[in-house]
């Protein structure tokens, strides 16, 4: 069973183009790789070959997977988004309860994650336990260095 995912529209795009390039720049790269390397010889004892063949195996899983999760993407209308609990592609102001830090968090897809601009996935300990959750709320969250207590102070969109 495939897990569906949800994108913004700029993530979306983003996948879209990342698959375009493999099928239309890097397949044929591959291809002429394959054909280069054929006709150096005794494809047996032609290690270059068999890189070559490994390399497009490898880029062809790529494609496959990309187009998997293509097919199961889902476009989040923005405007919609309900403000009242944590979703993906909420903007969430958490205070950390131990020492008093508040952080603000965008919860997105696995895809669309980067730390350093504040995007977290919601497949991530941190993001996962912050789905649902209301303003005021308190939640544990298990993170790799112990457990952490996070208020939810505001809820607003991306």
């Amino acid at each position: 069973m495939s897990k569906v995912s949800y994108y913004t529209e700029e993530g979306l795009k983003k996948l879209r183009d990342e698959l375009n390039q493999l099928k239309d720049v890097e397949r044929p790269k591959a291809s002429q790789a394959i054909a280069e390397a054929r006709d150096k010889g005794d494809l047996s004892e032609n290690a270059e070959y068999d890189a070559a063949k490994e390399a497009q195996g490898l880029l062809e899983l790529r494609i496959s997977k990309m187009e998997e999760t293509l097919s199961n993407a889902r476009l989040i209308n923005e405007s919609e988004l309900d403000t009242s609990k944590v979703l993906v592609l909420s903007t969430v102001v958490v205070k950390n309860k131990a020492n008093g830090m508040e952080i603000t968090y965008t919860l997105v897809a696995q895809s669309e994650a980067d730390l350093a601009s504040g995007k977290i996935s919601v497949d991530s300990p941190i993001g996962n336990g912050l789905l649902g959750k209301k303003v005021g709320d308190v939640t544990e969250i298990t993170v790799p260095n112990g457990t952490i207590q996070l208020e939810v102070m505001t809820i607003s969109r991306a």
